[in-house]
């Protein structure tokens, strides 16, 4: 009860304290960096296709706001469907190999996505889809404010994290924890191990999508950036930031990424080399990033000896079996 009443107070105080874009933009990135932080934390499955669920769910948005005349909830809704159904059918490829194998699978698709987008005339090609109504949200919340835009994506955010973290503490999540650290024991006990990873993938796809939709929202845009394989390499960077494996690392490392864009964007094209010089030293200072580096050192100055624990693959099938 504790977090979630500092998080509400953060929540209605960084208003106050900073600019309500800058603020939704990381709320965006969080719940990006926490579908690809699940799929590789909990579920040890990569992927490198996370952009395309992303530009998927920006662009099915914006078109059904503005062509279709969708009201806002129905306009992200059928965003984040088609990102589930995207991620489902990359699962299922995905599933069948391991390691760089699956990685490249994802990367495949998601190229293979980017370039119909390049193509499909609904996408306007590099202009995008501009001026992206916003519209009432249930017909009693106007979205044309940046309050009420703020919150939604506040919810949004707060809601996938917290589902993920129920998820993740229920047998199904200690499965997915049992089959990352174990496969073959998992395998040994019965489970469908594919059935589970293409289920991680459809959760992963749902979580991308509502990062889209929103950011289709916020921005009133949706274009190719969204769609790059450059996104999914940030996700990467603000999960490795924040810490593979938390809860609380995608918003860690998003907050870093996007004040990095946000403040040194004067520096221009030198900031990918400002990027790559951060994710080098975090991964040579902090390599199981910031969030746990932080909780170890307070772990060491309440008690000398003592260490966090992590969940491991004997501890979660144990879980499982009782």
């Amino acid at each position: 009860m504790v977090p979630v009443l500092a998080a509400v107070a953060a929540l209605l105080a960084l208003p106050m304290l900073l600019y309500p874009v800058y603020l939704m933009k990381i709320f965006c990135f969080t719940i990006f960096a926490a579908s690809f932080n699940f799929l590789l934390g909990f579920a040890g499955i990569m992927s490198f296709g996370q952009a395309a669920l992303f530009g998927t769910a920006a662009y099915l948005t914006a078109h059904a706001a503005r062509e279709w005349a969708l009201p806002p909830e129905a306009a992200i809704s059928v965003g984040i469907a088609a990102a589930l159904v995207l991620g489902l059918v990359m699962g299922i490829f995905a599933i069948r190999r391991r390691g760089i194998y699956q990685a490249m699978i994802t990367l495949a698709i998601a190229q293979m996505v980017y370039f119909v987008y390049v193509q499909a005339s609904f996408t306007h090609g590099e202009d995008g889809i501009q001026s992206v109504p916003r519209g009432m949200l249930l017909g009693l919340i106007d979205l044309r404010d940046d309050t009420n835009v703020y919150w939604l994506c506040a919810a949004a955010m707060l809601g996938v994290l917290f589902g993920l973290r129920r998820l993740i503490n229920s047998p199904f999540g200690m499965m997915l924890i049992a089959i990352r650290d174990n496969e073959r024991r998992a395998l040994s006990l019965g489970h469908n191990v594919d059935a589970y990873k293409l289920a991680a993938f459809g959760i992963a796809a749902f979580c991308a999508g509502v990062a889209g939709s929103m950011s289709a929202v916020v921005f009133q845009l949706a274009t190719l950036s969204g769609v790059h394989w450059h996104l999914s390499g940030e996700a990467v960077l603000m999960a490795l930031i924040g810490g593979i494996g938390t809860f609380s690392g995608p918003l860690i490392g998003a907050a870093v990424l996007v004040t990095m864009q946000h403040f040194l964007s004067p520096f221009g094209a030198w900031i990918v080399a400002i990027h790559g010089a951060v994710f080098v030293l975090c991964v040579l200072l902090f390599r199981d990033g910031l969030l746990p580096h932080a909780q170890a050192l307070a772990a060491n100055l309440r008690r000398p000896d003592a260490r966090p624990k992590a969940v491991g693959a004997p501890q979660a099938v144990e879980a499982i079996g009782q």
